[in-house]
């Protein structure tokens, strides 16, 4: 982030100007920023959700090893049927008089509803591994959905930082343009007194003047961004909008670390969170290729049954149990079950092929995050350098501005320099952190080093 000195719109000096209420102050230290930021991230929350879509998905799984238990029952109304009992009914005996009893009593039989209920119990025994591999299959996609949720953690907290820096860029870059700026109203007012006794060029006057009103603007960017940049800050902390954030300078000391990049890159290998739940994925399609193979075997259950039933007139049924082992397998999956192995199979191949395109892209991410932090680094020490000699070149121009030597011109290209190199070098700091954690991210190290941390 840079802040030019130069003239701006008319817009921004009218932004400025319009009424601000009163605001409250709050000093914020990075570790009070990210447990904030934690606490009131709506991704984090979604993410909570999906890993308890999982797990309920992974208890469904496992319930079904449990036994199935059914009752049923029913009342019927019904017509008058005809009724031919083969079974006589009564003791009679004898030839056609017995005869003519049975077919008398069958006659005179009515039935005019039905009632029945049962219930009845499986257990299964075995079901071609079906069960097993679908809760193999849920157990790795819960601990998928966990990692997940690890991995965009760890994003939040590598945006948190990101933000945090801004924040403090921000107030620096307002701090030393109003530092600047009241440097600048006193070398006017200096200046100023100079022309009235005809010691100083009103041309020179003029340009002192000008290089004030251009730093009066710049300012007024400095506080429009800086006030933005609290905004943001709130809304993601979960703050009053208008809560005016102050920083701690001191989160932003650099870290200085050796490691080279194939040290890094295999750390990423190993830690990344993503990584890991993307070898869960490829177990649980795995298990899922399994589980479709299962369909060539038969099932087996044990069963168990109870039957009431009662036809009045006709007949009552009560204490009707029965227990055994059930058999059931569809000679059709033969031919029909290779779809289903077919595309299970599928399914794996393009997991498979996701974690090589992971792979890549981490190796990727860690090489950009590495060459970032290198070249930030450097940038400080350039910078540093650049604010020794814009302030060494300021003092030089001074003395000899103040005897006569040179020209305010001169003077005042010197004032900007040295300013320009001082929000270079104090951004260039906070560039260099943001850019230290963005490479633990791509590592996989950033939550493990920010716990440790607190």
């Amino acid at each position: 982030m840079r802040i030019n000195i130069k003239p701006v719109a008319l817009v921004f000096i009218l932004l400025a100007g319009m009424a601000v209420n009163a605001q409250e102050k709050r000093n914020l230290s990075l570790d009070e920023a990210i447990t904030l930021s934690l606490q009131n991230s709506k991704e984090i929350k979604l993410n909570a959700a999906k890993v308890a879509e999982a797990n309920g998905a992974l208890r469904e799984a496992r319930e079904r090893r449990l036994p199935d238990l059914t009752a049923s029952g029913s009342y019927l109304r019904l017509n008058q049927p005809n009724v031919d009992m083969k079974v006589k009914l009564g003791g009679q005996s004898g030839g056609s008089a017995e005869g003519g009893s049975s077919s008398s009593s069958a006659q005179s039989l009515k039935v005019s509803s039905v009632t029945y209920g049962m219930a009845s119990l499986s257990i299964p025994v075995f079901s071609g591994f079906r069960i097993q591999h679908g809760i193999d299959a849920a157990k790795y996609l819960q601990k998928a959905a966990t990692l997940d949720a690890e991995k965009d953690r760890d994003e939040v907290v590598a945006n948190t930082i990101a933000a945090y820096s801004n924040l403090y860029k921000a107030k620096a870059a307002l701090d030393i343009v109003k530092e600047n700026l009241k440097q600048s109203q006193h070398r006017v007012a200096d200046l100023s007194n100079l022309e009235k006794n005809g010691l100083l060029a009103r041309n020179d006057l003029l340009k002192a003047e000008l290089q004030q009103s251009n730093i009066e603007l710049a300012l007024v960017d400095a506080e429009n961004n800086w006030k933005l940049t609290y905004i943001n800050m709130n809304l993601m902390l979960g703050l009053p909008e208008e809560t005016e954030l102050v920083p701690d300078a001191t989160a932003f000391t650099v870290t200085t670390d050796t490691r080279n990049f194939e040290t890094w890159e295999a750390q990423a290998l190993q830690s990344r969170k993503d990584m890991e739940a993307m070898n869960y994925r490829v177990k649980a399609a795995g298990s899922g290729v399994k589980a479709a193979k299962g369909e060539y075997y038969p099932s087996m259950a044990l069963t168990g049954a109870y039957v009431a039933a009662d036809i009045p007139g006709l007949v009552t049924l009560t204490n009707v149990v029965n227990g055994g082992v059930g058999v059931r397998y569809s000679p059709s999956s033969l031919w029909k079950t290779g779809a289903k192995v077919a595309q299970s199979k599928a399914q794996l191949q393009q997991a498979e092929i996701s974690r090589e395109m992971l792979n890549d892209g981490i190796r990727l991410q860690v090489a950009q995050a590495y060459q970032t932090y290198l070249s930030a680094t450097k940038k400080i020490d350039v910078y540093n350098k650049a604010v020794e000699q814009a302030n060494e070149n300021y003092r030089i121009v001074k003395n000899k501005y103040d005897n006569s030597l040179t020209t305010t011109t001169e003077l005042l290209d010197a004032d900007v320099a040295q300013l320009q190199a001082q929000l270079n070098y104090a951004f260039a700091k906070a560039d260099a952190v943001v850019a230290y954690k963005r490479l633990q991210a791509a590592a996989g190290t950033l939550t493990d080093n920010t716990n440790n941390n607190k």
